[in-house]
């Protein structure tokens, strides 16, 4: 059954939306207005993926039940109907101007992208749309939407991921992209892209979660019945020649390990849960979660701790006691290495802010230096806060954890 046309008033002037977090200008304070996100429509689409940001974002609500973003979709021609890889059209109610007031612009997959799957190059039409956003703008792609970014030069010398079936074809056509075919999504600051179709939500819900904290992602991720997070990357849906026919898990171990990140855990304890020697668990455990044990340990404990900063009054001490990192100190080390910012900072900003962006404050300046830049539009701010490095989720190192970038991104 076709969907309901989109309940958007009838194409008009758009008010300028107060930036939002991640925005240029932005700050470390709540918006007056919601976050404007974009979403662009273009011929071909799929339902389903057009469908994801307005599904997540959409449910994104503060203590007061507010709703944090504002939805808006267009596409590139006037008003009017956009074709779908369906038996069905979708009617669109607004142009390529709407772009201009977006904080934040998505690039939904599409399966008739012309020459822009074909050559790399867009169409007239196409860059004249983009020509709309504004500088320091976030970009966010879902599947085959990156080859968009791509194109228009956006995702030159940085890394990005697309749907595992494309990525050869990807890095043919675009050799200046760092393409990593392992990942669900890659954040690089104000720049994301998302491997195919339900890896788009992994990504949307990074987004709400790294704008306004974990409690409200993990609500979002509640309400739309899927996990907060996914552990691995898209390597494990890769089709492979079968292995040979085992039953033995990791799932025990994990499920053993997450009821006590607080205490020291051993890689051979891990794997005497599960009746293997370590070397036959670490392989085993890679290939069912896309990381290594002390990868996937360290992102337990980060997200753990993350929890605890934002919904309890503990002391820095105890929070790095309770997340399993010891001292403060370890644990201000692999934060900063992971979110880019310390647990008082972190703290700080999804306590007492309302939950702002940690990367407002110090994207903010970088960003709005993009203000004067010409041509097409090119997304400068600087980046938002890393996540964990892994085949999970690729992301922008500071300084201080390229190496661990290096090492990581790997798998």
């Amino acid at each position: 059954m076709p969907p309901a046309p989109p309940t958007e008033p009838t194409p008009g002037p758009i008010p300028e939306p107060t930036p939002g977090p991640n925005h240029a200008g932005g700050g470390a304070v709540p918006p007056a207005t919601p976050h404007r996100v974009v979403v662009l429509a273009l011929d071909g689409l799929l339902p389903f993926e057009l469908g994801i940001p307005q599904r997540i974002f959409g449910k994104a609500r503060d203590a007061a039940g507010r709703p944090l973003y504002d939805i808006v979709t267009c596409s590139i021609r006037p008003p009017g109907p956009v074709e779908t890889d369906a038996d069905f059209e979708i009617l669109v109610p607004n142009g390529p101007e709407v772009l201009a007031t977006a904080d934040t612009v998505v690039v939904p997959a599409s399966y008739e992208l012309g020459p822009v799957y074909e050559d790399g190059v867009l169409t007239p039409e196409l860059a004249a749309a983009l020509a709309h956003v504004r500088p320091g703008t976030r970009l966010v792609s879902i599947c085959t939407g990156g080859y968009v970014l791509a194109a228009a030069g956006f995702l030159d010398g940085r890394p990005a991921t697309t749907h595992w079936y494309h990525a050869e074809h990807f890095q043919r056509l675009f050799p200046k992209v760092l393409v990593d075919a392992n990942v669900l999504f890659v954040d690089d600051g104000d720049v994301l892209t998302s491997a195919g179709v339900a890896a788009g939500i992994d990504l949307c819900l990074h987004l709400v979660r790294r704008d306004h904290g974990t409690g409200v992602a993990n609500d979002v991720a509640r309400r739309t019945i899927v996990p907060p997070h996914r552990d691995g990357g898209q390597a494990q849906y890769i089709q492979r020649p079968l292995p040979e026919p085992q039953t033995a898990t990791t799932s025990t171990a994990r499920a053993w390990a997450l009821g006590r990140l607080h205490q020291p855990i051993q890689l051979r304890d891990m794997a005497a849960r599960e009746s293997m020697s370590v070397r036959t668990f670490t392989r085993r455990f890679r290939e069912e979660v896309g990381v290594s044990p002390g990868q996937w340990l360290t992102q337990q404990r980060v997200e753990r701790a993350r929890h605890l900063l934002e919904s309890t009054d503990l002391t820095i001490d105890q929070v790095a006691h309770d997340a399993g990192f010891g001292t403060a100190q370890s644990m201000r080390q692999h934060l900063q290495g992971a979110l880019g910012v310390t647990p008082t900072a972190y703290r700080r900003t999804f306590r007492s802010t309302g939950a702002a962006a940690v990367s407002a404050a110090a994207g903010a300046t970088a960003a709005a230096g993009a203000a004067a830049a010409t041509g097409p539009p090119r997304a400068t701010g600087a980046p938002g806060p890393a996540q964990n490095v892994s085949t999970a989720r690729a992301t922008r190192p500071s300084p201080a954890s390229s190496a661990a970038f290096a090492k990581s991104s790997t798998g």
